[in-house]
Parts: C-alpha cells; sequence; structure tokens
C-alpha cells in the first residue's frame, strides 16, 4: 500500500529515521498533517534523571512484552518535557458555572461547524451508524467537543509527554501505564513515534482517546491496515468514537436526557443518579416533559439537576451513563447530549440558569470537601473537585440539616458547611 510521504524539518527527520531499524518499514504520515511541535530545552539534571528513568523501566516494558526494536525507535525521540509538567502542575483557581460552559460547547458557531461536518462526512458516518448503532450526530458532536472537529487535534509528542508524566508526574504509576500501551501503538504499526501526536497530557487524534481507550476501541473502518486516528481522514477516529459508545451501552433511539419540569411539591430527596424510576413512576410524581406532555418510556430514569434546584431538571437514561465513559463530568456529557439535539434541529433548555452565581474556587471546594468529609459524610477525597462522590456526600448532608437536598454546592452551602 502505497501512503504519502509527509516532509519533516531535517532535525526531527533525522530523529525519524534514527528511531527505524528499517526506513522501508517506517509508516509514513498522511499528506496535509500539520507537524509536531518541538520538545523545549530542559535542564540538565532533569535530563539525566529522564535517562536514568528509562534505563531503570526498560525491563517493566520489556516484561509487558514491548520489544527492544520497539524501545529502541519510542526512545529515540524522547527527551524531558518540561512545559508538560509546568502544565500538570498548574490548577486553575476558578471554573466556569455549567452555563458557562455549556455557552461554549453548543455555540451557534459550534452547531454551524457541526452540520458542515455531517454533510462533509456523510457517506462515512451513515455506514457508521449502521455498523455500531449510535446516531451520526452523537459521534459528531463528541468529535466537536473534543477536538472543534479535527481543528484542536494537539501537536505534542505523546512519547516524551507520557515518558515525563510517568518520571516526574503527580499521577505516575497512571501515566506509566499510559506509556506502556503508547509503546504497545507503535508495536501494532498503527502509526510511529512522530506522527503519534495529541495533546500534553497524552490524549489523542480527532477525538482525543488514551492509548489505553485507543488499545480499548479503536477500528480500522477505512481499512487501509492501521488504526488512524491521528490523519486528516477522520474516519477511523470517529468509527473509534461509535464502537467506544455502543460498547459503553449505548441504545440508538434512546435520549441522552429530556429537559423536565418538577412540581412545586417535589421531593429533592428523589433527585440524584442513585434512584432510577420508570417515566411513568416520574409523571405519577407530577414529574412533565418541559416542551409539554409527559416523557416516553425510553427506560430506567434519574433526575438531575446540574445547577440545583433553582436550576433547570433534567430526566438522564442510560445513553447519558454511555456519553459519561467518555468523560464523567455531567457538563461534559451535557454539553455532547445537547450538541448532538441542536445538530438535529431539537430546541435547547427551556428554564433558565441561576446566573446569578459565581463558581467556587477550586480552593472553596476543597474546603467543602474538607467539611462534609469531618462530619462524617466522606467525600472520598478532598481535590476540589466536585464529581459524584461530593454531591452525594452534600445530599446526605442536606437531608440530615434539612436543607432542600439538591446536591449543588453554592457559596451559601459553603457558609452553612463552616458552621456546622
Amino acid at each position: 500500500m502505497r501512503r504519502a510521504v509527509k516532509i519533516l524539518p531535517p532535525t526531527l527527520l533525522a530523529l525519524a529515521l534514527a528511531a527505524c531499524s528499517s526506513p522501508a518499514q517506517h509508516y509514513r504520515g498522511p499528506s496535509g498533517s500539520a507537524a509536531p511541535d518541538a520538545t523545549p530545552a530542559a535542564d540538565p539534571a532533569h535530563e539525566a534523571g529522564m535517562e536514568n528513568w528509562l534505563v531503570s523501566f526498560k525491563p517493566r516494558a520489556m516484561q509487558a512484552g514491548i520489544s527492544d526494536r520497539t524501545w529502541q525507535r519510542a526512545t529515540a525521540i524522547i527527551r524531558y518535557n518540561p512545559k508538560v509538567i509546568e502544565r500538570d502542575r498548574s490548577q486553575a483557581e476558578f471554573t466556569k458555572p455549567i452555563w458557562e460552559y455549556l455557552d461554549s460547547a453548543v455555540s451557534e458557531t459550534r452547531i454551524a461547524n457541526g452540520r458542515q461536518a455531517l454533510r462533509d462526512n456523510a457517506a462515512a458516518l451513515a455506514a457508521i451508524e449502521a455498523q455500531y448503532g449510535v446516531e451520526k450526530e452523537v459521534v459528531v458532536a463528541v468529535w466537536g467537543m473534543e477536538s472543534n472537529y479535527g481543528k484542536n487535534r494537539g501537536k505534542t509528542l505523546i512519547l516524551p509527554a507520557l515518558a515525563t508524566l510517568s518520571y516526574d508526574g503527580r499521577r505516575g504509576a497512571f501515566f506509566q501505564t499510559q506509556f506502556l500501551d503508547a509503546l504497545r501503538i507503535i508495536q501494532d504499526g498503527d502509526t510511529d513515534p512522530m506522527h503519534l501526536t495529541g495533546s500534553w497530557a497524552g490524549a489523542m487524534g480527532h477525538t482525543q482517546f488514551m492509548p489505553s481507550s485507543f488499545l480499548q476501541y479503536a477500528v480500522d473502518f477505512n481499512g487501509d491496515g492501521r488504526r488512524d486516528i491521528w490523519s486528516d481522514d477522520p474516519t477511523d477516529a470517529l468509527a473509534s468514537t461509535a464502537a467506544y459508545l455502543a460498547r459503553s451501552g449505548w441504545r440508538k433511539g434512546q435520549p441522552w436526557g429530556v429537559e423536565v419540569t418538577l412540581p412545586a411539591n417535589f421531593d429533592y430527596g428523589q433527585a440524584g443518579k442513585k434512584i432510577k424510576r420508570s417515566p411513568a413512576d416520574w409523571a405519577a410524581m407530577g414529574v412533565r416533559a418541559a416542551q409539554g406532555g409527559t416523557v416516553p418510556d425510553y427506560g430506567p430514569a434519574s433526575i438531575l439537576l446540574p445547577a440545583g434546584a433553582n436550576g433547570p431538571a433534567v430526566m438522564i437514561f442510560g445513553n447519558f451513563t454511555a456519553i459519561s465513559r467518555y468523560n464523567a463530568a455531567d457538563s461534559y456529557v451535557m454539553g455532547v447530549g445537547m450538541l448532538s439535539d441542536a445538530l438535529r434541529g431539537r430546541p435547547g433548555l427551556v428554564h433558565p440558569w441561576p446566573r446569578d452565581g459565581r463558581a467556587l474556587t477550586t480552593a472553596e471546594k476543597s474546603e467543602a470537601q474538607r467539611h462534609l468529609t469531618a462530619q462524617g459524610y466522606d467525600t472520598q477525597g478532598t481535590d476540589g473537585k466536585v464529581g459524584q462522590n461530593t454531591i452525594d456526600a452534600l445530599i446526605d448532608w442536606q437531608k440530615a440539616r434539612g436543607h432542600r437536598p439538591d446536591g449543588y454546592l453554592t457559596l451559601n452551602m459553603l457558609q452553612k458547611l463552616r458552621e456546622g
């Protein structure tokens, strides 16, 4: 099979050729794909430390089935990347409220570009939907969320980034596993070290797969012998995303969620992902679709309050969980869901967001987690990231204190936690 030859800058070309025992067997990247960013210079101490770490890690790689040839090809381009560590150790003090996140995720520009992406890739997406049973609008929505339809795939060399994070990062054990999986990708022949590119933390390609996810879910849909999620042709990446969602339990025809209106006497203790009821049972409790009528029976559902009792309420189904396997943040899942709905011409949310409140800082969220844990409601960590464990702990605390148990952490709720 003949592939287009990509012209590399001289220094990168030399590294790429040196990394191959046989240039004729070396994978040549697709024409038109951007050259990777150069790895910034590091101080000699870190360079030496990285070299020593690679020496010590090599036996583990060999034991994991990585060949010496693969190891030599990979390590020929590995250098300590100080920019990656800088990114890893910088944590934003403020996070956006969910409505600001969704304003960007489901903007008019992103919707328009998504519709163009549907047109441009109509044949491939139709075949992918037929194969995996995941609606094309959902696949394209993930693409839009992850890389702005391929415009922001990332140009960081993955092997140096993952090696750096394995050696000097906060989550060394996690990144060591990802580094091994990246080596397996090279060994399998899907790409080569110089074309294994992505974001600074290891996510790759059009739909930003981590190496472990790539090995589990990536597919060669166009039949060229490689699972290529990096090239300008997005076909394999889109099919791999559909395969990921299908294996995560996606049900064609089931919505991710339906906005609902809650009755005035709604028991907020019934909200949250732990409690599942049929739409008929929710209807018996007075829950109605925001667009009018009752919600059809799409299967067991929970009531999600992404901004507490003062914001929109959404009845979520199994497909919400399927998307969350890709990224567990509720804001992300709603972004994919709402963008896919918009691409199908469906209306957005009816109820307004409580835009008068600000998001808590990371330090304030961490403080809230410490208060909850100290008062007997363990949040399973105090990292300042509000996930389901923190939401569940807060709901239980709110119930015990006689507050409306919507699980929504606000400045007012933080003050009540301070008071005990």
